[in-house]
This record gives structure tokens, sequence and C-alpha cells, in this order.
């Protein structure tokens, strides 16, 4: 009976959250979309979008699987649907979909929220670092056409070095984080705990959380084919959007190389600052402008392309994420 009261309120929430979608953008709209394309162009873009949600999977699993036994095959996919879901509700896309899902992490590996939140966020820095890095060595190799322009490299390699020093610094200042980290959570900490305990967390298991986030960051210099995979997931998610895009371009008259596309999959990233859910509008502009920056394709049918593959993209995650969340453990504090 609880599965199916669970089963119930996913589906409610996933479909609450398509009616927002649908109400935001415009049933006329949505309907236009996915009828300006080909059927065939229309499955093979959907069965991309599905396939590009499962390969986040493979990043999850391998991300996870130091913490506790950490999770099955089943288990790491509902993880991607969730991490989905929360993506596009979320203010911030992952920067704040993460931490959300640390809380769930920690709690079906038994271990702890901060050691989940830490391998959550060395997995999505080596994801964003190994697709960033991907889109400017293709950006180089189409460079050499003289088909990219120099902004877009410039961008992605600025990105990649920002990345980098990033990193370096974040591990240089460990220790000084560390103490920022606890100065600043612990009276929050204090206030959030005290509201479902009879005696607030103190100043000991801040220390202590912050020291196991460290520590599982650190971990994974003993395990490499972890971040290998974690890596070559997000690569793959990187070539399966593009080629969604790619179908989509085609499928509504305009035919571009695949490559360029790739190049530009990283960019549109930096839409989550804006705090609309999905990024509606923000994302499809910045990606329909490098779209035609990068490939040449005609404004109107990078437009379109980018539309529909978020059609299916979004409904996807909501409906389908709304179910994998009712079943996650670890609502209750």
């Amino acid at each position: 009976m609880r599965r199916v009261i669970r089963f119930l309120v996913g589906a409610l929430l996933g479909l609450g959250a398509l009616v927002g979608y649908l109400a935001f953008v415009g049933v006329d709209s949505v309907v236009s979309r996915a009828t300006a394309i080909a059927p065939w162009a229309a499955a093979a873009v959907l069965a991309l979008v599905v396939a590009e949600g499962l390969a986040d999977a493979i990043g999850v699993w391998a991300s996870i699987r130091p913490l506790g036994r950490g999770l099955s095959a089943g288990q790491s996919v509902q993880f991607a649907m969730a991490g989905d879901f929360f993506d596009t509700l979320s203010p911030a896309g992952p920067v704040s979909s993460e931490p959300i899902m640390a809380r769930f992490i920690g709690v079906t590996t038994e271990t702890t929220y901060s050691e989940a939140l830490g391998v959550r966020s060395v997995a999505k820095y080596v994801k964003s670092g190994a697709q960033l890095l991907v889109s400017t060595a293709l950006g180089l190799l189409v460079l050499v056409g003289g088909t990219t322009p120099q902004y877009v490299l410039l961008t992605l390699g600025g990105a990649v070095v920002g990345l980098v020093v990033l990193g370096g610094l974040l591990l240089y200042s460990r220790s000084l984080l560390s103490r920022l980290f606890v100065v600043v959570l612990t009276p929050v900490v204090a206030l959030v705990s005290s509201l479902y305990r009879e005696e607030a967390h103190g100043r000991s298991v801040v220390v202590d959380a912050v020291e196991r986030f460290w520590e599982r960051i650190v971990q994974f210099r003993t395990a490499p084919e972890l971040l290998v995979l974690v890596a070559l997931g997000g690569v793959l998610e990187q070539l399966l959007t593009a080629a969604a895009l790619w179908v989509a371009l085609a499928g509504t008259g305009t035919t571009v190389a695949l490559l360029p596309i790739l190049v530009v999959i990283p960019l549109p990233q930096v839409a989550s600052v804006v705090p609309i859910p999905g990024s509606i509008g923000a994302y499809d502009i910045l990606l329909g402008g490098a779209l035609v920056a990068m490939t040449g394709a005609p404004a109107a049918g990078a437009a379109a392309a980018v539309l529909v593959v978020r059609t299916m993209t979004l409904p996807f995650g909501l409906s389908v994420g709304g179910v994998c969340v009712a079943f996650l453990r670890g609502w209750r504090p």
C-alpha cells in the first residue's frame, strides 16, 4: 500500500511540474514544436533524450561507489532520474540540486550527508571538466577548418583554466576553508537540528562533518578508475545531447555537422544562474545562439531544434524523475 501511495505522490509531483511547464510555455506552442519535426526525427530525439538520462547513471554509480555498499544499477538510474528532476526545479540547477540529493544518498548508503555531498561535488567537478575539455579540444579541431568563432574557443578555454585553478585553490586552502565552514555552519546546523531533536547539534558535529567531507574528496586519489567512469559518463551525455540536437535540426530541415554541436553543449550551463525552473528561456536562447554561431544554421532552424529537444527533455525529466523522487528514502529528518 505504501509503495502505491509513493507512486501516486510521485506521479502527481511530476505531473504537477509538467502542467506548470506547459502553462508557462503554452500548450499551443508545445504542440506546434512537436508537429514541426518529421516523425522519424521525433522518435529518434526521444530515444536519445531517454538514453542521455540513463547515461547519467554511470557517473552516479561511480561517484557513490565508495559510500557504504554503493548503489545497484537500478538505484543508480533512480538517483540519476531524481537528480534530473531536482536539476530542473531547483533554482541553480546542479549547484543547488546536489545538496538536496546528498540527503537521500547519505540515507540510502547509510553514511552521512557530508560524505555524500563530498563525492557528488567531485563527480560534478570531474564531469564538467571532462565536457569542457572535450569541447575545447573539438573547438581547436574545428578551428583548423576555420569555422570556430574565436570567442567561443576563448570562453571554453577560459572555463577549463578557471576550473583547474579553482580546484587547485580549493585543495590548497582546505584548512582555511574548513575553519570558515565550521564558523558559518555551526549556528545554522544548531538551529535546524533543534527543530527535530531534543538536543541541538553543536560545533563538534560540524567539525566532524567537514572532516568527512574532505576525506571523501581526497579518497578518490586511490580510485582513479571511478573518476574515469564519471568523466566518460559525462562525455557520453554530451554526445547524446548533441546527437539529439543534430537529429532535431535535420528533422526540421537544417543539415549541419555534428562536431560543432558537440563543442557548444557545455556553454548554456551558465543559464543556471537564472533562478527559473529548468532555466526556461535563458538556456534555450543561449543554446540556440551558440548553435547559430558554431554551425551557421539559420536562427529559426536552431531555435526550432532547441525547442523540440527541450519539449521532450523537460517533461521526461519531470515525469519520470518525479516518480523516482517519491521512492527515495530520507524524507523524514
